[in-house]
This record gives C-alpha cells, structure tokens and sequence, in this order.
C-alpha cells in the first residue's frame, strides 16, 4: 500500500490521476495540496491547503512529505490549461517552473524516489515557442533534481479536456505519433502504471507510450 503527494491534482489532467488512484487498490491515499479546499469529496483524497508562492512552499512540502512516510510517491500535474496565450512568459516560468520546481524539491528532501511530470508533446527549452521553450525548461528542472525514478508524461493534443475544443480532439485523432490527440483517462492511467511499476531513471512517454502503459 502507499500514497500519493500530489500538486495540480484539482486540474484537468490532474483530476483523471487522482481517479485513476483511487480506482488502484493498492492506493491507500491521496494527498493533495491545493490553494482551497472542497475540491475532491471521496475520503481517500485529503486536501492540504498550503499557498504556492510562499517563501516557505518548498519546505512546507518537505514537512509534509515527511510526515506522510513511506512508501511515498509524488505527482505533479500542475498546468497553465486553456488562455496560455494571455501569459506572459514570466508569469508562466514562476508557475510551470518555479512552483514545480519547488514541490519537486520538497518532495525530494523528505525522501521520495518516484516522481511523475506532467509535461507537454515536444517540450525543449532550445525552442522558439514561448509554451514549448517553458515546458522544456520545466523538465529540466525536475530532472537536475536527482530523483531515483522520474517518468515525464508528454502529451499531445489532450481529449476530455473542457480546454480543448471537441473538433480538435477529432482532428488530432487523425494525426499519428506524439502530436495527436490522446484520451485524458489514458493519461491518468499511464500515470498509476509509472508510479507502480516504472523503471529506474528518467522515462519519457509520449502518446504511444502512455496509451500502452494506460492499457497493460
């Protein structure tokens, strides 16, 4: 049995992880940290308040983490979603990287070796794509960190997402590879397979990767 410290876990994407935990027996509980409570209703999921851009969110994770003990792993699904455009990049990297960066970190300090990332189809920080270039810088990040067992989850176009128009969803679905469109729940799934039973070091799973890990 373990947990599951979880950021972003009130989003989009963050919503079909926590569903698909609860729907593996051998979840014990869900934690997640959250700006407000009254998000989740099942009592698996508990709601830890805690305000991300503190000078202390980091260490406040730690703590956390800690007194949550093993075995522990940890998710971060946090995203910008729909209106990335309306961002500046500024405001985008102290979200995508500097709160991410910090629950990482935390999250590391109390001892957690398995951590998945939501990331983005193409992510680089070499790229001339404001979103792209954030997304890539982000990953970076988590990866300097050092955790044991790190699983990167990039998807393309995502369906089930209020974010994303119904037509482009279907559209996608004719595209192939990393770009195309990939089932929400498929990512959730994808996510508890990794957390369980990912292999050692870094793992990048695009769309194929993670609709076979969502299905074995």
């Amino acid at each position: 049995m373990f947990r599951v410290l979880i950021a972003g876990g009130t989003g989009q994407v963050g919503s079909a992880v926590v569903r698909a935990l609860l729907a593996c027996a051998e979840c014990k509980e869900v934690v997640a940290v959250v700006r407000k409570s009254g998000a989740f209703a099942d009592e698996r999921v508990r709601q830890v308040v805690m305000d991300t851009a503190a000078t202390t969110f980091e260490s406040d994770v730690t703590r956390l983490a800690r007194e949550l003990g093993d075995p522990l792993y940890a998710a971060s699904c946090i995203g910008i979603g729909k209106g990335s455009r309306e961002w500046s990049e500024e405001d985008m990297t102290k979200l995508e990287v500097g709160v991410v960066g910090a629950f990482a970190r935390g999250c590391f300090a109390a001892g957690v070796e398995r951590f998945a990332l939501l990331s983005a189809a193409g992510s680089t920080p070499k790229s001339r794509i404001r979103y792209v270039r954030v997304m890539g810088q982000k990953e970076e990040v988590v990866k300097a960190i050092g955790f044991p067992r790190l699983s990167i989850f990039r998807p393309g176009i995502i369906a089930g997402n209020v974010n994303t128009p119904g037509y482009l969803a279907s559209l996608g679905r004719l595209i192939p590879g990393s770009f195309g469109t990939i089932d929400q729940d498929d990512i959730g799934r994808a996510f508890v397979a990794e957390l369980t039973h990912g292999a050692l070091g870094v793992t990048l799973l695009e769309n194929s990767a993670m609709k076979q890990r969502a299905r074995a």
